[in-house]
Order: structure tokens, then sequence, then C-alpha cells
């Protein structure tokens, strides 16, 4: 298999389906653990064989890709491959924190990629970027370090994440336009920190993140 350099490949799960007899592998990845306002968002994708040649040399880490290129290709993701998408609101991550959240926002990506994929395809290996336990997913799971920057899984699931919670910023952006979240997407940037010292916060605020709720 050949790859462009510095792309995230499909050698980690074709080796883990040769050499364990793993038949169906989820990628799942997140966004929004560091804003301070909306949501944190997951996506778990799974990636079809046919799919693979589409997607390899052409997605990259979400983060080192416009708004534009993560478009694009969370639109061919979501016609090509099985996604599901996890969404834990803010007030669910003030009362949890925002790690016991994010993994509740992984397991509720994975149940629904599991609901798309059918009781007759059963997810058995996880793929999650990070460092995390996730003790709260039944499924044989593996966490990587850089997992967004290697795998191409997770790279796929991390352009579902990101571009979900963009669009989730953009419309409630609509709702509160004085802080910005079309452009710095709930992170506290200096212009979104200037409007919360101007006007206060929102429902949509992280209370429990020290820089807001202070």
């Amino acid at each position: 298999m050949t790859e462009k350099s510095g792309y995230p490949t499909y050698d980690y799960e074709a080796r883990l389906i040769k050499n364990r007899k793993i038949s169906c592998i989820a990628g799942i990845d997140e966004a929004g653990r560091g804003p301070g306002a909306g949501p944190v968002v997951a996506g778990a994708v799974h990636i079809p064989a046919d799919c693979i040649g589409i997607l390899a040399g052409r997605l990259r880490d979400s983060k080192k890709m416009t708004e534009k290129q993560r478009v694009r290709m969370y639109g061919i993701i979501a016609v090509k491959c099985p996604f599901g998408v996890g969404i834990v609101d803010n007030q669910t991550i003030d009362a949890i924190n925002i790690l016991q959240a994010t993994k509740k926002a992984m397991a509720g990506a994975l149940a629904a990629l599991q609901e798309r994929l059918g009781s007759e395809r059963r997810i058995d290996y996880v793929l999650v970027d990070g460092n995390m336990r996730m003790e709260n997913i039944k499924q044989p799971c593996e966490s990587i370090v850089g997992g967004d920057n290697k795998i191409l899984s997770i790279a796929a699931g991390a352009v579902i994440a990101k571009v979900t919670r963009d669009r989730i910023m953009g419309r409630l952006h609509e709702q509160y336009p004085r802080y910005g979240w079309n452009r710095n997407k709930g992170y506290l940037s200096r212009e979104h920190m200037q409007a919360i010292r101007d006007f206060g916060t929102t429902p949509y605020h992280r209370m429990s993140y020290r820089r807001v709720g202070r």
C-alpha cells in the first residue's frame, strides 16, 4: 500500500485485520476539549475496504487541513463510510468534567456508528486518539497518542467531529454574535475573553472552566 508521506495510513488497521482476525474496526476522535463554550463532539468511523484508496493520501490530521479541506473530506467520508457522532453539552461538561464528558461523547459516537452498521456487522475493535483509558467502551479498545496523524480511521473520526462541532458553533454564533464563535469556535481567544468581560456569559459557556467562571 502506498500513501503520501506525512498522511495517516491504513497500515495499522490492516495489521490488526491480518494478525488478529478482526473484521470491523472503528476509529474515534473528538473535537472541543479546550474551548470555553459549546459541546464536546466525538466522531467514530468505520472505513470499508473499498474506501481505503479513496481516503488514503487525501485525508490528513484535521488540524493540518484548512476549513475548506475538512468540509470537503467530511462530504466524502459521510457518503462513503459508516459513521456516528456523539455530542455532550456544556452543562454536562460542568457536571462531570471534560475528561468524562469526552469519554461519554466517544461512547455515544461508537453506539451511533454501531446502530448505523446494524446488528449483522458488529464493531470488534476500537482505535481512539489520545491516552485515555476507555473503561466505558465494551469492545477491545486501544488508545494511541497522535493517532489522528498516523491512523486513517482515527483521522476520519477527527474530521467528522471537527466539522460537526464547527457547524454547531456557527449556529450558536447566530444566537450570540458578540462572542465571535464563527471564528474562534468557542476557544478563549482575546476576542472571546473581551466579550465575556463586556457582556457576561451565555447558557453555552462552560462555567467550570477557570477563565470563564472565575
